[in-house]
């Protein structure tokens, strides 16, 4: 069984997408894009700077169209399950026939916005925690004071926790004296995946409620669950939760993997979660063969 996976937020590149532009089909849904954002997102993907791509109205409609036109120009696009990273599960979702692109792509800039200006709200922050097992960083950060939670389950051994500076602070202070290889602040705008993402939850909520969602074609393994869907009141229950639950990418790919998926293609701009799935798929290996 062949699994299509999307990347989220950070696999931006300078000149991303310009190739896709010179075939028909792309060029059509580039142009669309542009129409529904109100500004030549094009211009900025092909030609802008790192920078410019940084900002967040920019990103993220910027990685959904690379991956979304991906999956659309694939030859032969049949995925037998999908499942996106964060902001890619909007791509999944399109490419799987959940939404249309319009309704992806809307949503998608909602979010961004709204992500945006709950970064604004309050300073906060992300870091990359290497080395632990999942269980020690979910007990030490219970016994922070202030907002600090676990955020992106990556792969195993590296987990991302997300919250306000002087929490993060904290808790990577304790992690390393627990034994963390790393515990790297990440160059980020604010604490995503985290309760202090409750007012861009609302916001895009209120979109979700008024989009029109089908059955895809096959099921979505979502972030807060890790587990595939194909209901699409569940789907959007679940897309709502997404904004200040956490990633569960590490559980996502095991299941995914234990319900067949022998190969994983990845849509969208580099290649950083193949490197995750191999990691992912290399413990699940050696987990086996230590039970035998």
């Amino acid at each position: 069984m062949k699994a299509f996976v999307f990347p989220g937020q950070g696999s931006q590149f300078s000149g991303m997408g310009k190739d896709l532009y010179e075939t028909a089909r792309a060029k059509v849904l580039f142009e669309q894009a542009n129409d529904i954002l109100g500004f030549k997102i094009t211009e900025i993907m092909f030609a802008g700077t790192a920078e410019d791509l940084k900002q967040t109205k920019v990103t993220q409609p910027a990685v959904f169209l690379h991956s979304v036109i991906l999956a659309k120009t694939y030859p032969d696009f049949r995925p037998d399950m999908v499942a996106g990273h964060s902001l890619g599960e909007f791509s999944a979702l399109v490419a799987a026939g959940a939404m249309d692109f319009e309704s992806g792509l809307k949503l998608v800039s909602v979010r961004a916005k709204a992500m945006q200006k709950a970064c604004e709200l309050q300073p906060s922050t992300m870091a990359a925690i290497l080395g632990l097992a999942d269980s020690t960083v979910e007990e030490i950060c219970a016994g922070i004071d202030g907002i600090v939670v676990p955020a992106n389950y990556n792969c195993t051994g590296q987990l991302v926790i997300s919250g306000s500076i002087p929490a993060v602070e904290k808790a990577c202070e304790k992690l390393k004296a627990a034994g963390a290889r790393r515990a790297l602040p990440l160059p980020v705008g604010g604490a995503f995946h985290s309760p202090l993402m409750e007012s861009a939850r609302i916001e895009l909520e209120e979109a979700i409620a008024t989009t029109a969602f089908n059955t895809p074609v096959c099921p979505i393994y979502q972030n807060t669950d890790a587990k595939p869907q194909t209901d699409p009141e569940i789907i959007k229950q679940n897309l709502v939760k997404q904004l200040t639950a956490p990633v569960r990418w590490t559980q996502s790919v095991q299941n995914m993997i234990a319900d067949g998926a022998v190969s994983f293609v990845e849509l969208g701009p580099g290649t950083v979660l193949q490197g995750l799935i191999r990691k992912i798929n290399s413990s699940v290996e050696a987990e086996s063969k230590q039970s035998l």
